[in-house]
């Protein structure tokens, strides 16, 4: 396909209202690949996408992180979740909050600092699933990565963890004072972890969407995870746009892992990959090396065929992450040698879009924004 802008929208929705068929392993359920997705094509093209908010710029999954991320205009803004003791689902890139939040500054806590397995990766600190909400919310948040981002540790202390539920009715109060309905992109983190432990995520987080009205196929949220069975999980609880997660290709999903499912990242980028995960979503999260890889001195390599391959099967492609310090970019994006300077983040994001993807996980919405303007609508990606 060539199409730019809305008339590509249009194609690729009428791919995915075609995807589905069946699946192995875990049943897509009634709410089918074909019945779903559509709400989707309101979204801009290439979509921006505020990664766990505006994290460039605030401590990462905040209220204030989210609110500036749709402040500078992002379509759509990330959640990730996690539970606490009691089940409530709350907003970290991780359970374990010991980088996130100022819980080593509570004494009352320091005896539940403890080393755990997550996902078969051995982790030390303390996590979510040994608090209750109430003990969760005497916590403030920090900023994750400080060495990079010191002038974000501004914000350190300023908000709580968010529960998703304050996030929604956040969503919803923005929506109605702008006149326009906020976007969600929510990634389930560790499902097999803590479904093992009795804290399943998929039941109460589609109970959520269904009490707040964002389970339907036209909802505005997309639900995302790295482990696929907990994307055919969600399509038999609930109709709103899904998208699997890829990480590296060697990698394999922590479901598949456990199942002894032999594929790999490497499979499912595959063209018979790609169909079987267009039975039960309407889109893939692929890490850009996937797209684009990387030499052995850090520079972009010729494309794949990932995007082209995924179109085919109607699957839009919401790539991660792009950011505005020379640290992320690649090498000839880069400007000097100093880490947390800002290099060339524009070009680097013209390259990405002008790939044909249908929208990118940002850490600076701004960047991502003006970068996208040029490919709204009307231009066609030169990778197609």
């Amino acid at each position: 396909m060539t199409q730019g802008g809305a008339a590509r929208r249009t194609v690729l929705g009428a791919a995915v209202l075609a995807a589905g068929g069946g699946i192995a392993g875990l049943s897509g359920g009634s709410a089918s690949a074909s019945e779903n997705g559509a709400g989707h094509r309101e979204l801009p093209y290439p979509t921006v996408i505020g990664h766990r908010g505006a994290s460039g710029y605030r401590p990462e999954h905040t209220l204030g992180s989210y609110q500036l991320a749709l402040d500078l205009g992002a379509d759509v803004i990330e959640q990730d979740l996690v539970p606490t003791r009691d089940g409530h689902l709350v907003c970290r890139h991780e359970n374990e909050i010991g980088g996130t939040t100022d819980v080593a500054d509570h004494a009352e806590f320091a005896s539940r600092r403890t080393t755990k397995s997550v996902d078969g990766v051995s982790v030390t600190g303390w996590f979510t699933e040994d608090f209750t909400l109430a003990e969760l919310k005497t916590l403030r948040a920090k900023e994750r990565i400080p060495a990079l981002r010191q002038r974000n540790t501004l914000y350190d202390g300023q908000w709580t963890v968010p529960t998703f539920e304050e996030v929604l009715r956040w969503a919803d109060r923005e929506g109605k004072r702008r006149g326009k309905r906020v976007w969600l992109h929510v990634e389930t983190k560790h499902p097999s972890y803590f479904r093992a432990l009795g804290l399943g995520l998929e039941e109460p987080l589609a109970k959520l969407l269904r009490r707040y009205g964002r389970d339907g196929r036209g909802a505005p949220l997309f639900l995302q995870s790295f482990e696929p069975s907990s994307i055919q999980r969600l399509s038999r609880l609930v109709s709103a746009p899904r998208v699997v997660l890829l990480s590296a290709a060697s990698t394999r999903p922590w479901d598949f892992e456990q199942a002894k499912d032999p594929r790999t990242v490497a499979d499912l980028v595959k063209p018979e990959g790609l169909k079987w995960i267009a039975g039960f979503a309407q889109g893939i999260g692929p890490t850009m090396d996937l797209i684009l890889p990387r030499t052995a001195d850090g520079k972009l390599a010729a494309p794949t065929t990932l995007v082209k391959d995924a179109h085919a099967q109607g699957l839009l492609l919401h790539p991660y992450t792009a950011r505005n310090e020379n640290n992320f970019l690649p090498a000839e994006y880069r400007k000097g040698t100093d880490p947390t300077a800002y290099g060339d983040a524009l070009g680097a994001f013209k390259t990405y879009f002008e790939q044909g993807i249908d929208g990118i996980f940002t850490d600076n919405p701004d960047t991502g924004l003006l970068a996208a303007e040029a490919f709204r609508p009307g231009r066609r990606p030169v990778n197609r």
